[in-house]
């Protein structure tokens, strides 16, 4: 077959093993043909073949995210403010009175996740006299985590929300001592009140999600991501909210891969629904770019072990046992590989009993499930879960919330959490993510760098050198280890020949770079299947097309997505940080005084 692109004299991370540093590679038909040196690819060429120069820069398989809400984000990505990575709340709150005035009535400004206070130089969140000198008029919802949401006075209108107004099931409604709202929404027991508030704001028209997906595409594109494992979401419903990538795929405009998972949405009907979708589709249904994995990583919200550290650990209603293994037992007798939210050990304990049980009716250790997340796994369930041929997908939820896991369980508790070192001595298939973009932020780099650094994005240090990863063992978890999560280790992850011509051309050497600067890395050329779909500075004449964002007063048109500007470290002072038993911790900024 002739060669079409040829990329040479770079620095090319292979992650085969045979070569795992070539400086040229040749593609065909979207996969890779041949690797090695300049002049070895150059006599594959012919006159049609285009010659990409690399200019000596490091180029990587492609990023694949083992855990990020793609789909949904996509669809609401041109309506969101987002403060990821923004390094002031000055800066913040700047943008959103910008934007308070720009947002046409009904619609409402919306600040959904992906930050916290700890990142900005001030060290706080902000007032709800801030918000509402922001922005008077318009609607203002502001997601803290998944933890709790602060609304402004014109929300709270917007609403209906009043003294007589009760808490709504699986949270609370903050009030003064007259009892007024006051704009705070506490997610307890669960984030339902937060689904909930948000699914009652204005969305887009149909076009317009279209061009929004496509715009969240480019921005994961700009970071060198090019596979993404989609775990559903609350609110992401089947098939009916897959109408939009659906349609970007046979259109020919997905710069993604997408390997979806069918996430129960209605309490009581989740067997139904399942019984249901077991019917109308399979895993691997689909194309190399959009296809379904499997069901999750919502099962039944029985066993969903919210992961709000500001709150003690929920323990499980009874009744989950009985629902997850009538779940789980009609997928394992279907061959459905499922991923199930998992934070805590306890939650993690009981759904392995359950899984055993199965397995000995309908044996699960070829069936690639897996859990998500997985913070506080210990070792004893670690090999259970090993015993049974499964999988953890972790993510960098502990970057953004390891000082509120140090206030209630204390320093050393968090040493070592997740166990990713653990995880790969046992052999265990593991995969890295973000579980973007509403409990932590989409960014890879910032993955990467936590877990090479063991930092949050505060700059607390969590964890020993001996627990963190090298960049090597971080990048392959971010490559060819989320590929086994969707079955496709055999053709992605690596740019070994006959693998998915995937990958992405780094701005600096991700290997050589000052740790601290690994968050600013970005993609200035990324390839799906050998066409590039993003490409900037040598590379821009590369890029291909995007309509201008829509709507025209979109967030994403004045500010863009993750604010890359200032990734670094914060500077901050050593923060003293209260721990639930009263004693106050001073934790290292990773600052070096």
């Amino acid at each position: 077959m002739p060669i079409q692109i040829v990329l040479h004299h770079g620095r090319i991370t292979t992650q085969d093993s045979t070569k795992p540093e070539v400086a040229a590679i040749a593609v065909a038909d979207g996969r890779v043909a041949a690797i090695g040196t300049n002049d070895e690819m150059k006599r594959l060429s012919d006159a049609s073949t285009i010659h990409i120069d690399l200019e000596n820069r490091r180029v990587i398989p492609g990023l694949n995210d083992s855990h990020l809400h793609v789909i949904r984000a996509g669809l609401f990505a041109n309506l969101e403010l987002r403060w990821d990575g923004t390094p002031t709340l000055a800066q913040a709150l700047r943008q959103l009175k910008e934007q308070a005035r720009r947002t046409p009535p009904p619609q409402w400004v919306r600040v959904i996740g992906g930050w916290n206070e700890f990142q900005f130089a001030e060290g706080r969140m902000p007032t709800f006299q801030e918000l509402n000198e922001a922005a008077p008029d318009t609607p203002v919802f502001l997601l803290h985590l998944y933890d709790s949401a602060m609304l402004n006075k014109a929300a709270i209108r917007a609403l209906g929300m009043d003294q007589h107004m009760p808490n709504p099931p699986g949270g609370m409604i903050a009030k003064d001592q007259r009892g007024n709202p006051t704009g705070l929404l506490i997610a307890e027991p669960n984030a339902l009140i937060l689904y909930s508030t948000i699914a009652n704001a204005p969305k887009l028209s149909f076009e317009d999600q279209l061009n929004s997906t496509r715009h969240f595409m480019r921005e994961l594109n700009r970071f060198g991501v090019t596979s993404v494992s989609d775990a559903g979401g609350g609110g992401q419903n089947y098939p009916g909210d897959y109408a939009v990538v659906n349609q970007l795929e046979k259109e020919g405009h997905l710069t993604l891969r997408i390997a979806y998972s069918l996430f129960a949405q209605r309490p009581g009907e989740e067997l139904s629904d399942y019984s249901r979708w077991l019917g109308m589709t399979r895993p691997g249904e689909g194309s190399d770019l959009l296809r379904v994995n499997g069901a999750g990583e919502n099962l039944a919200w029985s066993a969903a072990d919210f992961e709000n550290f500001l709150q003690p650990r929920p323990d499980l209603k009874p009744i989950m046992e009985s629902e997850v293994e009538a779940i789980v037992m009609k997928l394992a007798e279907a061959k459905w590989p499922w991923r199930i939210h998992a934070t805590y050990d306890e939650s993690i304990d009981r759904f392995l009993n359950i899984f055993e049980r199965v397995h000995r009716e309908h044996p699960i250790d070829g069936l690639r499930w897996f859990i998500d997340h997985a913070e506080t796994v210990s070792d004893r369930n670690l090999e259970r879960i090993q015993r049974l041929g499964g999988g953890i997908a972790v993510q960098h939820r502990m970057a953004y919330q390891g000082e509120y896991f140090i206030r209630r369980y204390g320093i050393e508790q968090v040493k070592r959490l997740p166990p990713i070192r653990k995880m790969l001595s046992m052999g265990i298939p593991v995969g890295a993510g973000t579980d973007g973009t509403r409990v932590a932020s989409y960014h890879p780099w910032t993955c990467l760098w936590w877990m090479v650094t063991g930092k949050t994005v505060g700059g607390t240090l969590l964890h020993d050198m001996a627990d963190c990863m090298t960049r090597e063992e971080a990048l392959k978890l971010y490559t060819h280890g989320s590929a086994w999560f969707s079955n496709e280790d055999d053709r992605k992850g690596t740019l070994s020949v006959g693998s998915f011509a995937d990958l992405a051309v780094l701005s600096e050497d991700y290997f050589a770079v000052e740790q601290d600067a690994i968050r600013s890395i970005e993609s200035v050329l990324t390839m799906v299947g050998g066409k590039v779909v993003f490409a900037q500075e040598n590379y821009a004449r590369l890029a291909p097309d995007l309509p201008a964002v829509s709507p025209d007063w979109s967030p994403v048109a004045f500010y863009g997505g993750y604010n890359n500007s200032m990734s670094s470290t914060p500077a901050h002072e050593h923060k003293p940080i209260m721990a639930a038993d009263g004693r106050v911790w001073t934790t290292s900024c990773g600052c070096g005084t």
